[in-house]
């Protein structure tokens, strides 16, 4: 059997469901430890381009530790400097309020926004 195949592809019950898991199939391959906290931090800016950071945290209930981790990591530096950010968003100073964060999405982030996409609505 192929690698990756799905051996009840027979059974299936729920295409909708199907989908979404290809859509959080395609966030291992990024990274096959990407946290669901980091997942939703992405998609929350997808859906809130140019967002600030503090209305990421609050809409997430997160606190500005957390909030600094995932977007770190989504952007060019994951905690463990080991390994390098994942570049799908970039961290901007708001010009209005330099004290603040403009979340922007990247080239690659609105690549996999298509890709995600694409497997929902095909």
């Amino acid at each position: 059997m192929e690698r990756g195949a799905d051996p009840w592809k027979d059974q299936l019950t729920d295409s909708q469901m199907l989908k979404l898991f290809k859509c959080m199939k395609k966030f291992m391959v990024l990274d096959p430890e990407m946290p669901l906290q980091l997942q939703l931090t992405f998609l929350y800016i997808a859906s809130h381009d140019g967002c600030h950071k503090q209305a990421m945290e609050a809409a997430l209930g997160y606190s500005n530790a957390a909030g600094s981790r995932n977007t770190d990591y989504l952007a060019e530096i994951h905690r463990y400097k080991e390994k390098p950010g994942l570049h799908l968003i970039s961290k901007e100073r708001d010009p209005s309020n330099l004290r603040r964060y403009q979340l922007v999405l990247t080239k690659q982030g609105k690549a996999l926004i298509d890709d995600l996409k694409e497997t929902l609505y095909d």
